[in-house]
């Protein structure tokens, strides 16, 4: 790997942002160079919500993302926003369950998935952006599993490492997929 720019972006409260900052560690845990700009509406949960994240061997000059090679979008508005922006030959994951919008593009790679739906039937609710993030992580190899798991240590607070386990259930199964 030597560089990755990546927007991950959808309604407040789907965890975009805890997503990015996920990746974020990973960099960082590779000894990588990162950015991590996050961007959300006043509205707090149900406003927008994205983030940029920039991993690289080289110094960032800036933390802006205008041309991601990854675009993780959880909503319909998110992806009407970012899609036209993704590099050609770039990766797309979409929640298929909320993003209901013909691609026009043939020049990237488009992954849906029931991230919504899944996250529900495997009794990982709330975990739809974990599942998605595993599924980015396939098609997108930043890091190895246990770099993962080591960046969901550092982002999982004390009082919710119960939490751990099942947030590596949905990167695993993201992954499956």
């Amino acid at each position: 790997m030597s560089a990755y720019s990546i927007i991950f972006a959808g309604f407040g409260g789907q965890g975009v942002l805890f997503s990015g900052k996920i990746v974020a560690y990973i960099g960082l845990f590779l000894g990588k160079e990162v950015s991590w700009l996050p961007s959300y509406g006043p509205e707090m949960r149900g406003g927008t919500a994205n983030c940029s994240v920039r991993i690289d061997d080289n110094p960032i000059g800036s933390p802006l993302v205008a041309e991601p090679d990854v675009l993780v979008a959880m909503n319909g508005p998110s992806f009407d926003k970012f899609i036209d922006s993704v590099k050609p030959g770039g990766q797309v994951v979409i929640d298929s369950a909320m993003v209901l919008r013909e691609n026009s593009r043939d020049d990237v790679d488009i992954y849906d998935i029931p991230a919504v739906k899944l996250a529900k039937e495997e009794g990982l609710e709330g975990m739809a952006n974990i599942i998605m993030l595993g599924k980015m992580l396939r098609e997108a190899p930043v890091a190895a599993l246990e770099t993962v798991e080591k960046a969901l240590r550092k982002c999982i607070p004390p009082v919710k490492a119960h939490l751990l386990e099942p947030n590596m259930r949905a990167i695993r199964l993201g992954m499956s997929l």
